[in-house]
């Protein structure tokens, strides 16, 4: 009888003593000595992941830097436009847990990303830290986020429903992708894909309200890394995809804050 591992101890964020460089290549200094988590597993079981997909983090004083290695025989994209549904691509997902709120962020081969903020309905109040315009429920791209929480067999988070806006942007964001391989080429196996993410602390200051950026030796950041994956059966797309990520969250839905991983930052360098 097959049982769901334990979650993962925390994710060890080593500092890098140079700024890194945002271009994909993950075969440079200092992600090659950076530590990589383990192979990521099913979100709902916990089972190993059928395809292998890992993470790596560094810090500096100026930004929080991520990076995917995910291994795919047939490397497929089709979206380009920026903001689209990106989960229904196979991709890679980060989201990053603060107080009262949690930022969410895709990407897919062709490097176009999906970005959301969203903040619990009961913490959204008039003079409240969100009281500011960009977060405003009468102009801005707003939607509410029940879906998996609300209305589906997992059934409702205890806190409730939450507001999605859908065109807040981390500032200053870099990513880029690489391909080891070609994109929607079937003919050819290829090797995969990497992701490589850059955050400034400055722009991650919205999710906390006190907390200090950058961090100190042995401070803590709940992260969710993931991964969504399309299958056929008999030639047929499923209408779920696949989804594996490096702590399971015992049910098919990424927006469970409590579920996240721990990432524990370290003064020691790569």
């Amino acid at each position: 009888m097959k049982t769901r591992p334990a979650d993962p101890a925390p994710y060890i964020c080593r500092r890098t003593p140079v700024p890194v460089r945002i271009d994909g290549d993950l075969e440079k200094e200092p992600w090659r000595s950076a530590p990589r988590s383990r192979r990521f597993v099913d979100l709902v079981s916990g089972e190993t992941a059928l395809l292998g997909t890992t993470v790596a983090c560094l810090w500096d004083d100026e930004r929080f830097y991520v990076a995917y290695r995910i291994e795919e025989p047939q490397v497929q994209a089709t979206l380009t436009e920026r903001d689209s549904f990106i989960w229904t691509d196979n991709d890679v997902e980060l989201f990053i847990a603060g107080d009262d709120c949690y930022y969410e962020f895709e990407i897919n081969a062709f490097g176009t990303i999906y970005e959301a903020f969203f903040i619990w309905q009961e913490a959204h109040r008039r003079g409240s830290r969100f009281d500011r315009p960009e977060f405003d429920l009468y102009s801005a791209n707003v939607d509410i986020l029940g879906g998996f929480q609300d209305a589906s067999r997992w059934g409702k988070h205890p806190r409730g429903r939450r507001w999605a806006f859908l065109d807040w942007d981390f500032p200053g964001l870099e990513s880029a992708v690489r391909v080891q391989g070609t994109i929607n080429d079937p003919t050819i196996i290829d090797r995969g894909w990497t992701v490589e993410l850059a955050l400034p602390w400055k722009g991650m200051e919205i999710l906390f309200a006190e907390k200090r950026l950058p961090p100190r030796d042995g401070d803590i950041l709940r992260c969710d890394f993931s991964r969504f994956q399309g299958i056929k059966l008999r030639g047929q797309p499923q209408r779920e995809s696949l989804g594996w990520s490096l702590s399971p969250h015992g049910a098919w839905d990424s927006h469970l804050p409590e579920r996240f991983s721990s990432v524990r930052f370290s003064s020691e360098a790569v």
